[in-house]
Protein backbone atom coordinates (compact mmCIF):
# COMPACT_ATOMS: atom_id res chain seq x y z
CA UNK A 1 0.00 0.00 0.00
CA UNK A 2 1.48 3.20 -0.48
CA UNK A 3 2.95 5.10 1.91
CA UNK A 4 3.46 8.79 2.81
CA UNK A 5 7.64 10.10 2.78
CA UNK A 6 8.91 12.87 4.54
CA UNK A 7 9.84 16.48 2.92
CA UNK A 8 11.91 18.94 3.96
CA UNK A 9 10.00 22.32 5.09
CA UNK A 10 10.90 24.19 2.21
CA UNK A 11 8.62 22.37 -0.11
CA UNK A 12 5.61 23.93 1.76
CA UNK A 13 6.71 27.04 -0.21
CA UNK A 14 7.20 24.88 -3.32
CA UNK A 15 3.74 23.76 -2.98
CA UNK A 16 2.36 27.24 -3.37
CA UNK A 17 4.71 28.34 -6.07
CA UNK A 18 3.96 24.62 -8.20
CA UNK A 19 0.13 25.41 -7.40
CA UNK A 20 0.51 29.27 -8.99
CA UNK A 21 2.13 27.53 -12.25
CA UNK A 22 -0.90 25.01 -12.61
CA UNK A 23 -3.31 27.83 -11.98
CA UNK A 24 -1.08 30.03 -15.10
CA UNK A 25 -1.83 27.34 -17.27
CA UNK A 26 -5.48 27.59 -17.34
CA UNK A 27 -6.39 30.80 -15.50
CA UNK A 28 -9.86 31.34 -17.01
CA UNK A 29 -10.99 27.58 -16.34
CA UNK A 30 -9.79 27.97 -12.98
CA UNK A 31 -11.59 30.93 -12.53
CA UNK A 32 -15.06 29.95 -13.68
CA UNK A 33 -14.43 26.24 -12.36
CA UNK A 34 -13.76 28.26 -8.23
CA UNK A 35 -16.56 30.19 -9.22
CA UNK A 36 -19.10 27.29 -9.83
CA UNK A 37 -18.09 25.92 -7.07
CA UNK A 38 -18.80 28.97 -4.70
CA UNK A 39 -21.96 29.16 -6.48
CA UNK A 40 -23.35 25.89 -5.37
CA UNK A 41 -22.22 26.36 -2.02
CA UNK A 42 -24.12 29.65 -2.07
CA UNK A 43 -27.37 28.16 -3.33
CA UNK A 44 -27.19 25.37 -0.91
CA UNK A 45 -26.46 27.76 1.89
CA UNK A 46 -30.11 29.37 0.79
CA UNK A 47 -31.41 25.97 2.68
CA UNK A 48 -31.80 26.45 6.45
CA UNK A 49 -29.17 24.21 8.31
CA UNK A 50 -29.63 21.34 5.88
CA UNK A 51 -28.06 23.12 2.96
CA UNK A 52 -24.95 23.12 4.91
CA UNK A 53 -24.90 19.58 5.86
CA UNK A 54 -25.45 18.74 2.50
CA UNK A 55 -22.34 20.88 1.45
CA UNK A 56 -19.96 19.28 3.63
CA UNK A 57 -21.20 15.89 3.15
CA UNK A 58 -20.60 16.57 -0.85
CA UNK A 59 -17.22 18.96 -0.26
CA UNK A 60 -14.76 16.05 -0.96
CA UNK A 61 -16.99 14.95 -3.85
CA UNK A 62 -16.59 17.97 -5.53
CA UNK A 63 -12.99 18.61 -4.24
CA UNK A 64 -12.21 14.90 -5.89
CA UNK A 65 -13.01 16.36 -8.50
CA UNK A 66 -11.24 19.50 -8.64
CA UNK A 67 -7.77 17.19 -7.99
CA UNK A 68 -8.59 15.12 -10.89
CA UNK A 69 -8.31 18.27 -12.93
CA UNK A 70 -5.19 18.98 -11.41
CA UNK A 71 -3.77 15.27 -12.75
CA UNK A 72 -5.32 15.99 -15.59
CA UNK A 73 -2.85 19.36 -15.98
CA UNK A 74 0.06 17.54 -14.70
CA UNK A 75 -0.60 14.68 -18.08
CA UNK A 76 -0.86 17.96 -20.16
CA UNK A 77 -4.74 17.46 -20.95
CA UNK A 78 -6.97 20.47 -20.55
CA UNK A 79 -8.79 21.36 -17.42
CA UNK A 80 -12.40 21.41 -17.49
CA UNK A 81 -15.68 22.83 -15.85
CA UNK A 82 -16.86 19.07 -15.77
CA UNK A 83 -13.96 17.82 -13.89
CA UNK A 84 -16.21 19.55 -10.73
CA UNK A 85 -18.34 16.44 -11.00
CA UNK A 86 -16.11 13.20 -11.81
CA UNK A 87 -16.86 12.56 -8.12
CA UNK A 88 -20.24 11.92 -8.63
CA UNK A 89 -19.20 9.22 -11.05
CA UNK A 90 -16.44 7.55 -9.54
CA UNK A 91 -16.26 6.06 -5.74
CA UNK A 92 -18.84 8.79 -4.74
CA UNK A 93 -19.94 6.57 -1.83
CA UNK A 94 -16.50 6.67 -0.30
CA UNK A 95 -16.76 10.28 -0.75
CA UNK A 96 -19.49 10.90 0.95
CA UNK A 97 -18.33 8.92 3.71
CA UNK A 98 -15.68 11.19 4.03
CA UNK A 99 -17.84 14.13 4.49
CA UNK A 100 -19.85 12.21 6.81
CA UNK A 101 -17.00 12.16 8.86
CA UNK A 102 -16.21 15.69 8.34
CA UNK A 103 -19.76 16.40 9.23
CA UNK A 104 -19.92 14.77 12.71
CA UNK A 105 -16.48 15.62 13.57
CA UNK A 106 -17.39 19.39 12.62
CA UNK A 107 -20.42 19.05 14.85
CA UNK A 108 -18.71 17.46 17.91
CA UNK A 109 -16.20 20.31 17.72
CA UNK A 110 -18.94 22.80 18.19
CA UNK A 111 -21.07 20.61 20.86
CA UNK A 112 -17.57 21.10 22.61
CA UNK A 113 -17.04 24.70 22.02
CA UNK A 114 -20.74 25.31 22.83
CA UNK A 115 -20.25 23.16 26.23
CA UNK A 116 -17.14 25.14 27.19
CA UNK A 117 -18.32 28.43 26.55
CA UNK A 118 -21.52 27.83 28.65
CA UNK A 119 -24.98 28.62 28.48
CA UNK A 120 -23.88 32.12 28.50
CA UNK A 121 -22.27 32.01 25.25
CA UNK A 122 -25.31 29.96 23.75
CA UNK A 123 -27.91 32.76 24.72
CA UNK A 124 -25.24 35.82 22.68
CA UNK A 125 -24.80 33.75 19.80
CA UNK A 126 -28.25 31.94 19.23
CA UNK A 127 -30.46 34.76 20.70
CA UNK A 128 -28.31 37.90 20.60
CA UNK A 129 -28.66 38.13 24.11
CA UNK A 130 -26.13 41.41 25.73
CA UNK A 131 -24.66 41.20 28.62
CA UNK A 132 -23.39 44.33 30.50
CA UNK A 133 -19.51 45.02 31.16
CA UNK A 134 -18.80 42.85 34.23
CA UNK A 135 -20.85 39.74 32.81
CA UNK A 136 -19.26 40.64 29.35
CA UNK A 137 -15.59 39.58 30.91
CA UNK A 138 -16.87 36.67 32.42
CA UNK A 139 -18.28 35.75 28.97
CA UNK A 140 -15.00 36.84 27.00
CA UNK A 141 -12.79 34.27 29.18
CA UNK A 142 -15.20 31.58 27.98
CA UNK A 143 -15.13 32.76 24.42
CA UNK A 144 -11.36 32.19 24.38
CA UNK A 145 -11.19 29.14 26.49
CA UNK A 146 -13.95 27.65 23.97
CA UNK A 147 -12.05 29.06 20.55
CA UNK A 148 -8.51 27.56 22.11
CA UNK A 149 -10.48 23.98 22.23
CA UNK A 150 -12.09 24.15 18.81
CA UNK A 151 -8.68 24.97 17.40
CA UNK A 152 -6.91 22.32 18.89
CA UNK A 153 -9.61 19.82 17.77
CA UNK A 154 -9.87 21.71 14.13
CA UNK A 155 -6.09 20.82 13.59
CA UNK A 156 -6.56 17.01 13.76
CA UNK A 157 -9.47 16.76 12.11
CA UNK A 158 -8.24 19.20 8.85
CA UNK A 159 -5.08 16.65 9.18
CA UNK A 160 -7.13 13.79 9.16
CA UNK A 161 -9.07 15.19 5.95
CA UNK A 162 -6.41 17.21 3.98
CA UNK A 163 -5.40 14.00 1.72
CA UNK A 164 -8.51 11.41 2.23
CA UNK A 165 -10.50 12.69 -0.82
CA UNK A 166 -6.92 12.11 -3.01
CA UNK A 167 -6.06 8.61 -1.57
CA UNK A 168 -9.90 7.66 -2.40
CA UNK A 169 -10.25 8.99 -5.89
CA UNK A 170 -6.81 7.63 -6.88
CA UNK A 171 -5.67 4.63 -4.73
CA UNK A 172 -9.29 3.80 -4.53
CA UNK A 173 -8.26 3.43 -0.60
CA UNK A 174 -11.64 2.87 1.79
CA UNK A 175 -12.62 6.11 3.63
CA UNK A 176 -11.12 5.30 7.19
CA UNK A 177 -7.68 3.89 5.81
CA UNK A 178 -7.44 6.99 3.60
CA UNK A 179 -8.30 9.29 6.85
CA UNK A 180 -5.77 7.31 9.07
CA UNK A 181 -3.25 7.75 5.93
CA UNK A 182 -4.18 11.37 5.80
CA UNK A 183 -3.43 12.67 9.61
CA UNK A 184 -0.48 10.54 9.64
CA UNK A 185 1.13 11.72 6.35
CA UNK A 186 0.60 15.52 7.83
CA UNK A 187 1.77 14.23 10.98
CA UNK A 188 5.10 13.16 9.19
CA UNK A 189 5.47 16.10 7.20
CA UNK A 190 4.02 19.35 10.22
CA UNK A 191 7.29 21.44 9.56
CA UNK A 192 6.21 22.42 5.41
CA UNK A 193 2.58 21.87 6.23
CA UNK A 194 3.52 24.76 9.13
CA UNK A 195 5.40 27.15 6.40
CA UNK A 196 2.90 26.10 3.91
CA UNK A 197 -0.36 27.50 6.06
CA UNK A 198 1.53 30.68 7.36
CA UNK A 199 2.84 31.63 3.28
CA UNK A 200 -1.18 30.72 2.53
CA UNK A 201 -2.38 33.19 5.18
CA UNK A 202 0.04 35.63 4.58
CA UNK A 203 -0.95 35.53 0.68
CA UNK A 204 -4.62 34.97 1.99
CA UNK A 205 -4.54 38.61 3.90
CA UNK A 206 -2.67 40.33 0.83
CA UNK A 207 -5.44 38.61 -1.60
CA UNK A 208 -8.29 40.23 -0.24
CA UNK A 209 -6.99 43.81 0.14
CA UNK A 210 -7.66 45.45 -3.36
CA UNK A 211 -11.26 44.40 -2.89
CA UNK A 212 -10.87 40.75 -3.02
CA UNK A 213 -9.77 40.70 -6.83
CA UNK A 214 -6.59 38.76 -5.25
CA UNK A 215 -9.17 35.60 -4.62
CA UNK A 216 -9.60 34.89 -8.36
CA UNK A 217 -5.78 33.95 -8.45
CA UNK A 218 -5.26 33.02 -4.41
CA UNK A 219 -8.69 30.03 -4.41
CA UNK A 220 -7.13 27.83 -7.27
CA UNK A 221 -3.95 28.44 -6.32
CA UNK A 222 -4.82 26.68 -3.04
CA UNK A 223 -6.17 23.84 -4.75
CA UNK A 224 -3.68 23.09 -7.13
CA UNK A 225 -1.40 23.17 -4.48
CA UNK A 226 -3.41 21.01 -2.42
CA UNK A 227 -2.94 18.50 -5.31
CA UNK A 228 1.06 19.14 -5.83
CA UNK A 229 1.71 18.80 -1.52
CA UNK A 230 0.08 15.71 -2.13
CA UNK A 231 1.70 14.18 -5.20
CA UNK A 232 5.12 15.51 -3.14
CA UNK A 233 4.69 13.33 -0.19
CA UNK A 234 2.95 10.36 -1.86
CA UNK A 235 4.02 10.54 -5.75
CA UNK A 236 7.52 11.99 -5.18
CA UNK A 237 8.28 11.27 -9.09
CA UNK A 238 5.44 14.09 -10.16
CA UNK A 239 6.90 17.20 -12.43
CA UNK A 240 4.81 19.99 -9.84
CA UNK A 241 6.19 18.78 -6.82
CA UNK A 242 10.08 19.66 -8.45
CA UNK A 243 11.51 22.65 -8.68
CA UNK A 244 13.97 22.19 -11.66
CA UNK A 245 10.73 19.91 -13.87
CA UNK A 246 8.92 22.97 -13.65
CA UNK A 247 11.98 25.25 -14.58
CA UNK A 248 12.28 22.93 -17.75
CA UNK A 249 8.23 22.40 -18.37
CA UNK A 250 8.19 26.22 -18.73
CA UNK A 251 11.38 26.44 -20.83
CA UNK A 252 9.33 23.61 -23.14
CA UNK A 253 6.56 25.61 -23.45
CA UNK A 254 7.95 28.60 -24.21
CA UNK A 255 10.13 27.00 -26.93
CA UNK A 256 7.07 25.58 -28.55
CA UNK A 257 5.50 28.84 -28.62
Amino acid sequence: MIEARQVPGKQGLQWILSGFYMFRLSPFVWVLLCFTLILIAATLELLPVLGKFIFTLLSPVFMAGVMVGCKSLEQGDPLELGHLMVGFRKNTVPLITLGGFYLIGQVLIIGVFMMIGGSELVDMLLYGKRFDEQELMGVMDNILSASIAGLLLTIPLMMAMWFAPLLVMFENMPPFIAIRKSFFACLKNIIPIQIYLIVLIILGVLAIIPYGIGLFIYIPTVFASIYVSYQDIFHPESMFSDKEAIEKKEEDTEVNQ
